[in-house]
């Protein structure tokens, strides 16, 4: 059956006897369509024009229109992808309560399934030996102790009209990113690109929801960014996707009110190990000759860690292999004499870390930010008396009230904005969502 035909027609020339010019080009998005450009020409009656296209696109002189239209063809793939989230969310305000419920409900169904899996998964690979069964069933202890904040912020999370869900940001597999929007859309705000941990087998754009939801209350955006698992992928795949979701969030935050020169990275746990690596990798791309790049390093304000670090125990194949490991360690690679005029573009460091973590040791966050001090970089760590893996990132923002990292974190971020420090010294303390009695029972059986 011959692929469909979408004509996009000029005006015609009069003249019966013109050439006709067709010219195909296929669409990425839809590889099924195809354009079909039909004008006369007539070369007597020619007149000079100015090209539809950017002139970054044809700046060439010597370009034929098959480069225009391959370029047009993937401009329009481009507006796809960024619009078809927006899309939908029209769709949805056409809906009536009911409809929209419906959807709701149906889309927490499938995200549950989903996440249900990763667990599976994530037991498979880990084994069924005595000390992985105990530390499940503390895992299923920990979730139940904490479940009346988890269900809130479920709610949020499906239900807030300040959450953008799953926009697209490339094509490949979990290339979605979920967007915690302020309520006041006055003036830009700053942005913080997270990429959240999952031992490198659960990562998932969700688990960043109530850091986005406590950040936006303090105006300020948040874009959550999914990447592929593994064994859906390695670590070379984890970096290309935090790259391209860096790329969309640096390249087109503008349009949902958010300010590309005050853009901020951050990542907890393997999503923080995922980001740094991001990070010197981009540096060295721009240190090198001819490598193209969607987005630069000076585009990041300051990079921020949260119990970050390399866990070697059952990650071989997800690092590819142990020879690999040194070329996805941070510290090592930062040591290497030809990386020196990366480190140089590096933006600020700062990682935060939890002297009680034994899931990753404070250490690695300490060792890390000598290691760049000591090459040349900016960076400092920063920890917390007493507090484990999960303390910083889940039961000090479930207790409410004010906790010392959330308030150093804003900080920096409202660091040159006085008027929003001033804002952030008379913001009303953040509401409880697990008493008390139980956030310290979970503190006690906490497998992480």
């Amino acid at each position: 059956m011959p692929s469909p035909i979408l004509p996009i027609s000029s005006n015609p020339s009069s003249s019966a006897s013109a050439a006709t010019t067709v010219v195909k080009a296929r669409i990425d998005a839809d590889p099924s369509a195809t354009i079909l450009i039909s004008s006369k020409f007539d070369p007597e009656k020619a007149i000079p024009i100015t090209p539809v296209l950017p002139r970054a696109s044809s700046y060439n002189s010597t370009s034929n229109v098959n480069n225009n239209i391959v370029s047009f063809a993937n401009n329009h793939q481009q507006r796809f992808l960024r619009t078809s989230s927006d899309s939908s969310l029209a769709l949805l305000a056409d809906e009536t309560p009911r409809q929209s419920i419906s959807r709701e409900v149906g889309h927490v169904a499938a995200e549950t399934f989903y996440l249900s899996g990763l667990c599976l998964k994530l037991l498979s690979y880990l084994g069924v030996g005595y000390r992985w069964i105990t530390r499940f069933l503390a895992l299923g202890c920990y979730a139940m102790l904490l479940m009346p904040g988890f269900i809130q912020v479920a709610f949020y999370y499906f239900f807030s009209r300040q959450v953008r869900r799953s926009i697209i940001y490339g094509e490949k597999p979990r290339n979605r990113l979920d967007l915690y929007l302020p309520k006041t859309s006055q003036g830009t705000k700053p942005v913080v690109a997270f990429i959240t941990g999952g031992a490198w087998i659960i990562g998932y754009k969700a688990w960043g929801s109530l850091l986005g939801q406590q950040l936006s209350e303090r105006d300020i955006i948040v874009a959550c960014i999914d990447y592929r698992n593994f064994p859906q992928g390695t670590i070379s795949d984890m970096v290309e996707d935090a790259s391209q979701g860096i790329s969309f969030i640096c390249n087109n935050i503008s349009e949902y009110g958010g300010d590309p020169n005050r853009i901020y990275l951050m990542g907890q746990s393997a999503g923080a190990h995922i980001a740094a690596c991001t990070l010197v990798n981009q540096a060295i791309k721009e240190t090198g000759e001819g490598d193209s790049v969607s987005w630069s390093v000076s585009q990041i304000k300051a990079y921020l860690g949260l119990s970050g670090g390399i866990v070697p125990a059952f990650s071989y194949s997800i690092m590819e292999g142990e020879d690999s490991l040194h070329q996805f360690s941070p510290e090592v690679l930062v040591q290497d004499s030809n990386v020196k005029p990366a480190v140089s573009l590096l933006p600020p460091v700062i990682l935060f870390h939890g002297t009680a973590d034994y899931s990753i040791p404070a250490d690695a966050s300490q060792n890390f930010a000598d290691t760049l001090r000591r090459v040349g970089g900016k960076a400092e760590s920063i920890l917390y008396d007493g507090k484990t893996h999960t303390d910083l990132f889940l039961q000090d923002p479930m207790r409410g009230g004010r906790d010392e990292m959330f308030e150093d974190v804003v900080a920096i971020i409202h660091g040159e904005d006085e008027a929003a420090l001033a804002k952030d010294a008379v913001a009303p303390p953040r509401r409880r969502l697990v008493p008390e009695f139980m956030l310290k029972l979970a503190h006690d059986v906490s497998p992480f």
